[in-house]
């Protein structure tokens, strides 16, 4: 289930927004030029077969936004060291805030992760999870978060082959918001009780 949780810049002690009504979610990031849209999940999907198990989904974005270099990622949890050690160099990475001169298009294939959207005095917390797409405008400010135990199988659209290139902006605003583990949690435990 995708959530929006919408704080002040300042942290997170009051809420502005959280929901995970789709509609809602889709509505409030539309404001900001962000699209928000749900494709049909696919049980098995690998960064190997993603782009051919959703090919017509990818030709149609692509052809829209006139994306001309797509690839899939994948973080599977293992038991090594080369997992340990690949989750927290790439957490880190896009950990700290930063922006693109690119749009950022996310397709989430399988398990999840958390955008954080710094616009103007708010930060939009976006926890996707499979079966959603975002897309970032080029020069928003954001930052990225897998989570401690990073899994999942993303689509990546670019317009260009530069691939991921951020432009950080020095700011420590990340450490002030929960973390995907947190946010998780809350939303597993809100699930529970339900």
């Amino acid at each position: 289930m995708t959530l929006l949780t919408v704080w002040p810049d300042s942290g997170p002690e009051e809420t502005v927004l959280r929901t995970t009504d789709a509609e809602e979610i889709a509505t409030a990031l539309k404001e900001h030029g962000v699209r928000f849209h749900r494709w049909s999940v696919v049980d098995g999907v690998t960064a190997e077969n993603a782009l051919q198990v959703y090919e017509k989904d990818v030709a149609r974005v692509s052809e829209t936004e006139g994306y001309t270099y797509v690839d899939a990622m994948e973080m599977a949890p293992a038991d090594t060291d080369e997992y340990r050690a690949k989750a927290v160099e790439f957490r880190n990475k896009f950990l700290a805030e930063h922006t693109h001169d690119d749009d950022e298009d996310r397709y989430f294939a399988r398990g999840a992760g958390v955008f954080y959207l710094h616009i103007g005095d708010r930060v939009y917390a976006v926890l996707c999870e499979a079966g959603d797409l975002l897309s970032v405008p080029a020069n928003t400010t954001h930052w990225f978060d897998m989570g401690t135990t990073p899994d999942y199988v993303s689509i990546r659209f670019f317009h260009d082959d530069d691939g991921w290139i951020g432009n950080f902006t020095g700011s420590d605003i990340a450490t002030k918001f929960p973390t995907f583990d947190e946010l998780s949690a809350g939303l597993r435990a809100s699930r529970s009780s339900d």
